[in-house]
């Protein structure tokens, strides 16, 4: 028997004066900083110790050959002033549509906190010295799946993956399985960084940092919401 769901029931209510005086704050997110990798660090740094899951959770957002945007959640696993890194099998979705256009958006919802970051900018390939040094630190049944998985190609039968694991698990019986060629990371280098803290009534901060090159200096504008 099929049960009727009130689609509409799913939605939360519009947050009442209340809630908003609540939960909202009226402080500048970025009065007193001039460099938004800074600000991001401490960000990160407060959500390290309130978000309850995955604090460097992150949608990534690319396009494909068509134009049209694609998203999914990825982890960071690095970031200082060269960018923002994660790690992905080469030949997904998102390694090819990276390869074929080297662009991509961030954005980091801390919910706990009810803040997020944005980060835009241009992508490349880490080093391969880079790859296999964090490669090493996964478990080692990490490191197997990622020489099993053909992520994003189409599954052929139930149980193909769990066959696959089983073989190279077998081929990698004996010592740590080495990197795979098809598996690498991405440096996101940032063009452009907006901090957002949410506000009374939606009257949300926001505040933008943006800058020509890698090599130049930032610059701050504040946004309306």
């Amino acid at each position: 028997m099929n049960r009727k769901i009130d689609r509409q029931a799913l939605i939360p209510p519009t947050p009442s004066e209340a809630d908003y005086q609540a939960y909202a704050t009226e402080e500048d997110v970025a009065a007193e900083h001039a460099d938004p990798l800074a600000l991001f660090a401490e960000w990160l740094a407060e959500a390290s110790q309130k978000e309850p899951s995955d604090p460097n959770a992150m949608t990534l957002a690319t396009v494909d050959a068509d134009g049209l945007p694609d998203a999914r959640t990825v982890l960071l696993k690095g970031f200082d002033e060269a960018g923002f890194v994660f790690y992905t099998n080469l030949d997904s979705a998102k390694g090819q549509e990276l390869a074929a256009h080297p662009k991509a958006a961030l954005l980091f919802h801390w919910k706990s906190l009810r803040r997020q970051a944005r980060i835009r900018g241009t992508v490349s390939k880490v080093s391969d010295a880079e790859a296999d040094a964090y490669f090493a630190t996964r478990a080692r049944d990490s490191q197997i799946g990622a020489w099993a998985s053909a992520q994003s190609r189409p599954l052929p039968e139930p149980y193909a993956l769990e066959k696959a694991v089983a073989a190279y698990a077998l081929k990698f019986a004996v010592g740590r399985p080495p990197r795979p060629p098809h598996w690498s990371g991405f440096r996101v280098q940032p063009l452009a960084m907006e901090f957002w803290r949410a506000g009374r009534f939606r009257l949300h901060r926001r505040t933008l940092f943006t800058r020509a090159d890698p090599a130049a200096p930032w610059s701050v504008t504040a946004l309306f919401p």
